[in-house]
């Protein structure tokens, strides 16, 4: 049976200019301290530009620990931040993005798209949990960047 990528969105804006919500989104050795759910980062590799690239990831799902490979793409940076798995324990894909736009008031609006595939299937209402703290992240990110 082939099972398809879960998708989800989410907005929110952040009273902090572009400029400060980007530095903290691309900080990802500092996602331990304001994301509830990731445990541990590992830079695996940089870009040409010192930023990183390939991301080992250690995170709570689902009562349990897993993990996974993130790269990430700055091809549309500041405005986008986007990322594609390299390799997972549970998941058979991961694809997602932060895109910002700086709002007149000189905050940022972030919009969040997540997709991801899970090797083994999931009753609908664990995955509507998992897919509510997954997107929590969005909501960890303003309290944060607005502190």
């Amino acid at each position: 049976m082939q099972t398809m990528a879960e998708t989800a969105t989410e907005t929110v804006t952040i009273a902090a200019p572009l400029e400060q919500v980007w530095a903290i989104a691309t900080d990802l050795e500092k996602y331990p301290v304001w994301t509830h759910d990731v445990k541990d980062v590992v830079i695996a590799s940089r870009d040409d530009e010192g930023r990183p690239s390939q991301v080992e990831f250690r995170t709570s799902a689902l009562g349990r620990s897993t993990h996974y490979t993130l790269s990430y793409d700055y091809a549309e940076a500041p405005n986008v931040l986007a990322w594609s798995m390299i390799k997972g324990d549970i998941q058979r894909s991961i694809d997602g993005a932060f895109k910002f736009q700086p709002t007149p008031e000189g905050g940022t609006h972030v919009q969040y798209d997540l997709a991801i595939e899970l090797v083994v299937p999931l009753p609908g209402f664990v995955k509507r949990r998992a897919e509510r703290r997954i997107l929590n992240a969005i909501k960890e990110l303003k309290a944060f960047a607005e502190t």
